[in-house]
């Protein structure tokens, strides 16, 4: 006799007999094992609400899941979310920076914490704020000062100060010795190795900028838009590049001229397009240039080398730049500063500065590349150098012989010279346009002042 199977109802309803101590017993188990889960994702999210990378991994982890979702649907990033996620970034790097500053002024000597007191780099007082593209920089407060409308920091007004050279601080915290040269830096200095660097000695004007006071109402105005290069590290108020650039217009134009140096330390496309919002009603320029750098778009090495870089954001803020310039009618020059490594050794211009072409969406006229320049002038001082029997060591054209990589006076006159040749070709160029049309020229007549100086 072939037996039928059981219904599943007559399986539900055979139920092992639990005795009702035991049912209460299981029941607190299961509420007991639900209250430590519950515990443990409160202590947990506690202990990531107390600490900065923690809070920063949270929101991290949620904006990731919404890059994958618009993904997904092929839905742009809106600028407000990257916007956000800087902030996030920026405001970590300077929380973790501050512990940081506090503990290398816990371990320093007394000569050093008083050092540090006299500049402003001392944990009450020092100004720490983003740049470089994705750093945090402690500023001197006593050179520099805070700036919440997009520049992150700028430089005080009427502020004299001077590097000091030979001091170096353990503890991963990017410190910057330009103090305020006055009578207090002498006993500032004293039971440190710190040395005045003499010749680099910097003012600044009533607008907070490095060089004189800018004359909104001179026949020739240019805007320089740039970082540490254009600044001038190391050398003094007459031989930055802006200042080298204003000498050479006048003495092809035929004219006063007013060059405006907006260039800071650390500085990046994004607070170049701040700085000229700042000074563009204040100082309408005829013509705009702007100084680049590798790490305005990464790593110092790695963009150069290798091209790793966030081009995407340096273009975002470019193209705003741009967008501005043509607005107002304002004819523009990018030119990327050499990358001194690259002058004396293998280049790969490709990398830099190719990929800024590459990325841009501009007529060559507007793109300079001042490198080939930088070799021919460097070249001229070795021949030099070697007839005299006195080879330059390094690069004359940087700082090369108290270990910086910035511009020297002679690489500041090189840069303005290349920089002034082409900006002037464009202003002839374009009043040439407007001369065509019965229009009076904007600015300076450089066709008249060409043919003056007999240059066709």
């Amino acid at each position: 006799m072939i037996s039928q199977p059981r219904s599943r109802r007559s399986h539900a309803a055979v139920r092992q007999l639990v005795l009702p101590f035991a049912a209460r017993s299981r029941d607190r188990q299961k509420w007991f094992r639900r209250w430590i889960v519950a515990g443990t994702a409160v202590v947990v999210a506690a202990i990531l609400a107390s600490s900065p990378w923690g809070r920063y991994g949270a929101a991290v982890t949620v904006w990731g899941a919404r890059q994958v979702v618009r993904r997904f649907f092929g839905l742009p990033r809106p600028r407000e979310e990257v916007d956000e996620a800087w902030r996030r970034r920026r405001e970590l790097g300077i929380e973790e920076t501050r512990r940081g500053l506090a503990r290398v002024y816990a371990e320093a000597d007394p000569p050093i914490r008083k050092l540090l007191r006299y500049a402003g780099l001392d944990p009450d007082h020092g100004l720490l704020r983003w740049g470089n593209y994705d750093l945090t920089l402690l500023l001197p407060s006593t050179v520099f000062e805070a700036d919440d409308s997009g520049r992150s920091y700028r430089l005080r007004p009427l502020t004299r100060s001077i590097w000091l050279s030979q001091i170096s601080l353990k503890g991963g915290v990017p410190f910057f010795f330009l103090v305020p040269d006055g009578p207090g830096l002498a006993q500032a200095i004293e039971g440190t190795t710190g040395i005045p660097v003499a010749t680099s000695r910097q003012t600044t004007s009533s607008w907070g900028l490095r060089g004189p006071e800018p004359d909104p109402r001179a026949p020739f105005r240019v805007m320089v838009l740039g970082d540490s290069f254009m600044q001038g590290l190391f050398i003094g108020d007459d031989e930055t590049p802006p200042e080298s650039l204003r000498r050479y217009l006048e003495g092809r134009v035929g004219c006063r001229a007013s060059v405006l140096n907006t260039g800071v330390l650390g500085y990046s496309p994004e607070q170049y397009y701040h700085a000229m919002i700042a000074f563009a009603d204040r100082f309408p320029p005829h013509f705009v240039v702007i100084s680049l750098f590798c790490n305005d778009f990464g790593d110092l090495h790695a963009v150069p080398t290798r091209g790793l870089g966030d081009w995407g954001e340096g273009k975002y803020w470019l193209e705003k730049i741009g967008a501005f310039c043509a607005a107002r009618e304002w004819p523009y020059l990018i030119a990327p500063a050499p990358y001194a490594p690259g002058l004396l050794g293998k280049r790969r211009p490709g990398f830099y500065p190719g990929l800024i072409a590459n990325e841009l969406d501009i007529n060559s006229i507007f793109l300079l590349d001042p490198t080939e320049d930088f070799i021919d002038a460097h070249l001229d001082r070795v021949i030099e150098g070697q007839l005299r029997r006195a080879r330059p060591m390094g690069c004359p054209l940087f700082n090369d012989a108290i270990g910086d990589g910035h511009f020297s006076a002679l690489g500041s006159r090189v840069w303005a010279e290349r920089v002034g040749r082409r900006l002037l070709r464009i202003m002839g160029e374009e009043q040439a346009r407007r001369v065509s049309r019965g229009l009076p020229p904007r600015g300076p007549d450089v066709l008249k002042a060409r043919e003056r100086a007999g240059d066709r």
